[in-house]
């Protein structure tokens, strides 16, 4: 059972728009939701917070739905930190975090759609990774 329902979780965040996702969740819950309510009620409860990645650049999306960034960033730290262990005052951990992380930071690459960061600071909405004045602007053309 495990098995099926890690495929329909993926149904709901690999889904291509946010309608899509919307009616894989809903048959997640339908599916799920009686044999292991709990989950299903946790699920629920954060729903919108669970989707909110639709309302960025489409780009983006293979970036927010992954935590590797930031677990291969701290591999590196972590495997040092825990070599050294008492071997190190506060401030010199703290330094040697610090050049650990400028030193992996050499190898990082560019999110994809980087050129998209600075209108998505502005303030401006995306609906299903699309830029929704481009959306609204194709529509009345």
């Amino acid at each position: 059972m495990q098995g099926k329902a890690k495929k329909d979780l993926h149904a709901i965040y690999q889904a291509e728009n946010r309608e899509s996702a919307e009616k894989a969740f809903d048959r997640f819950i339908a599916k799920y939701g009686t044999k292991h309510d709990e989950a299903a009620e946790c699920l629920v409860k954060d729903r919108v917070a669970l989707l909110a990645f639709y309302d960025f650049p489409a780009e983006h999306w293979k970036h927010v739905r992954t935590s590797n960034p930031i677990e291969s960033t701290f591999a590196t730290v972590r495997l040092r930190t825990d070599k050294t262990k008492g071997c190190l005052s506060r401030d010199t951990a703290l330094a040697m975090v610090f050049k650990l992380a400028k030193s992996a930071e050499r190898h990082w690459r560019k999110l994809d759609g980087a050129k998209r960061l600075g209108r998505l600071i502005e303030g401006v909405t995306f609906r299903n990774g699309e830029l929704v004045q481009d959306a609204d602007d194709k529509a009345a053309a």
